[in-house]
């Protein structure tokens, strides 16, 4: 291995891993291996403690090969989630009544053809052609691979064989073979969300319109980054190429869980559909996505074109059309055009805050007939990221917390009712807001030392509460909200809320005269609606107004794959939506300041925690 040469890539040339969150930064710590020998040098030593490196510690992402060391790479962080059952699958209904004579571009049938003769000598191809004419295709075209197969499979078919086509219009006008067969062909259909985090998939029935199963599993992107800054910068310094591989993988796996629960092949799949944010279609599409981050802010595609899937390299039939659905701009994609879509918002006349609450915190306000728009940058704080014991919503995180009033000891609820590990996104809120209202923390976000408790201390990274003592845990460590850890959590719901703002002032409304709140996203399901406002996160409006609607973009992704219709209304979402840019002046910065307390600087937004807080301030 040549000098100079970072340990983590080392590690990748030994085709192992080891998982880098901050896309190789040196940020998250979560890269650290144990070094024996003097080989190594470290260029930088931040998230390490001292004791960190009188172990041997290092992290591979900032520690250069200088001569020979022994590397040891710890069990890494398993990635374990409460994965989706056929139960989950027949959850999900019809969003339109479906008619795929009308509404389906891919359609399977049988035709019968007139078998050759002396005297009827017509080449296969336009004996083909002739015979989808008299139904209306006035014309196809033919890939050379199935050209390939055409004589062999019309004569094993006798002249009958089986045909999957893809229309521009349904059933009728030109049409592309995407494949046929002399046995009975089942058109079926894959819609996609791929998240920053996690990527869903559902494999319909495109005859019957219906969910045949559903599967879901972390992005692979992960490993080399847990939000889409440090995936770009990965990407730009390092291989765009992996991590368009590490999402494949992704998909390949889910494909593969589809066909064991199913028993359809995913070379049986004819028709994708894919929604995500515009950094996760650029790296899908494997387009360079730097743009992206620099100023001007400007993506190289905000409306994909239909690829197949060969081109792509995607493991379904390949010459399935594959699209990607229409975003808005750099911060704000095809998840938030089609979580619009599948929330309804499209097609209402009240005022409407839809919110996806997640790294970019995408908002959007309006009505069916306007809409305004905009992407704050909340980072991964939500999903477990830049906190010392946040962890994913796996087997062992802490996911809700209550906090005695008077002695100020926690009960907690873990998922898996496993040992404690940490603490995931739905915990940190509620933990925060339990720290608030019964005075453990100030409005600033100060953790309060003088308390009669032990739960509260002077820590490595300066006052904490600690959740979980170390002998009740997984790991043997205590588990600790920091001071640090309450500054990210303040941060990143006073950007969120501040896009509330910034986007209600831009149209002359006021967050109280939205008549309903949804909440997309597969974390939103999770939030406890009164913790959320409590910290100042969502705004404080009657709980009836808010709708948990979970993963809108796979339910807008998969209404696309049924209809043209909501193909288009996705497109026109898009093209009217409003993008405010919030750099483009100091109007968000004045928001997210005075969103830096809890639940706000003007505690009067918040009425229903005023209330709370005058009470605990009175006893």
């Amino acid at each position: 291995m040549p000098t100079g040469t970072l340990i983590s890539e080392a590690i990748q040339g030994a085709n192992l891993d080891v998982t880098q969150p901050c896309g190789g930064q040196g940020r998250c710590g979560r890269c650290a291996v144990i070094l024996e020998g003097t080989g190594a040098r470290r260029r930088s030593t931040i998230r390490l403690t001292a004791e960190d490196m009188a172990a041997g510690y290092a992290l591979a992402c900032q520690t250069v090969i200088e001569g020979d060391v022994t590397i040891t790479i710890p069990e890494q962080e398993r990635i374990e989630r409460r994965l989706t059952t056929d139960k989950t699958a027949r959850k999900i209904e019809l969003p339109f009544p479906y008619d795929p004579a009308t509404m389906q571009s891919v359609q399977a049938f049988q035709v019968d053809l007139p078998p050759p003769s002396l005297q009827d000598n017509m080449d296969d191809l336009s004996r083909l052609e002739k015979a989808l004419a008299a139904k209306g295709f006035t014309s196809i075209t033919i890939p050379l691979p199935t050209l390939r197969r055409l004589g062999t499979i019309l004569r094993d078919s006798e002249w009958s064989p089986w045909v999957v086509l893809e229309s521009q219009a349904p059933l009728l006008g030109p049409a592309r073979l995407i494949d046929l067969s002399p046995e009975p062909i089942q058109p079926i259909g894959l819609a996609l969300d791929i998240g920053t985090t996690t990527v869903t998939a559902l494999l319909v029935d495109l005859t019957t319109g219906q969910v045949l199963n559903s599967a879901a599993e972390y992005n692979g992107q992960i490993a080399r980054g847990e939000d889409v800054i440090s995936r770009i910068i990965y990407a730009e310094k390092k291989d765009l190429s992996e991590l368009g591989t590490l999402v494949r993988q992704t998909i390949d796996t889910l494909l593969e869980r589809l066909k064991r629960r199913t028993g359809i092949s995913p070379e049986g799949i004819h028709k994708v559909t894919v929604a995500g944010n515009t950094t996760m279609i650029h790296l899908f599409l494997g387009l360079p996505p730097s743009s992206i981050r620099l100023t001007p802010y400007i993506p190289t595609v905000n409306h994909p074109q239909t690829h197949l899937a060969s081109e792509l390299n995607l493991g379904v039939h390949p010459q399935a059309s594959v699209l990607c659905l229409s975003g808005v701009a750099s911060y704000v994609g095809a998840d938030i055009t089609a979580g619009v879509l599948a929330s309804g918002l499209a097609n209402t006349d009240e005022l409407t805050l839809f919110i996806d609450v997640g790294t970019n915190g995408e908002t959007v306000l309006g009505t069916e007939e306007w809409m305004v728009t905009c992407a704050c940058s909340a980072g991964p704080a939500f999903e477990g990221a830049g906190v010392v014991d946040g962890m994913r919503a796996t087997v062992g995180a802490i996911e809700e917390v209550w906090v005695h009033s008077e002695t100020y000891e926690p009960t907690i609820r873990v998922i898996g009712n496993a040992k404690p590990r940490g603490i995931c996104g739905s915990g940190l809120i509620s933990l925060l807001a339990e720290l608030f209202v019964t005075g453990v923390v100030d409005r600033a976000g100060q953790v309060k030392l003088d308390l009669d408790t032990p739960r509260v201390r002077q820590g490595e990274h300066g006052p904490e509460y600690i959740v979980v003592w170390g002998d009740e845990t997984e790991t043997g460590r205590d588990i600790v909200l920091t001071k640090v850890d309450v500054d990210n959590l303040m941060r990143a719901k006073a950007a969120i809320y501040a896009g509330f703002t910034v986007l209600a002032e831009s149209v002359g409304v006021e967050l109280k005269d939205a008549k309903q709140v949804l909440v997309g996203g597969a974390f939103g399901k999770y939030i406890n609606v009164e913790n959320a406002i409590k910290i100042g996160l969502l705004p404080d409006l009657p709980w009836d107004r808010f709708h948990f609607l979970g993963n809108t973009a796979v339910l807008g992704s998969y209404m696309a794959l049924l209809s043209f219709r909501s193909r288009q209304q996705i497109q026109e979402i898009a093209q009217m939506m409003t993008y405010v840019e919030l750099s483009a002046d100091n109007t968000f910065y004045d928001a997210f300041t005075a969103a830096l307390f809890l639940p706000h600087t003007e505690i009067t937004r918040f009425p229903s925690v005023a209330e709370i807080w005058a009470q605990h301030e009175g006893d």
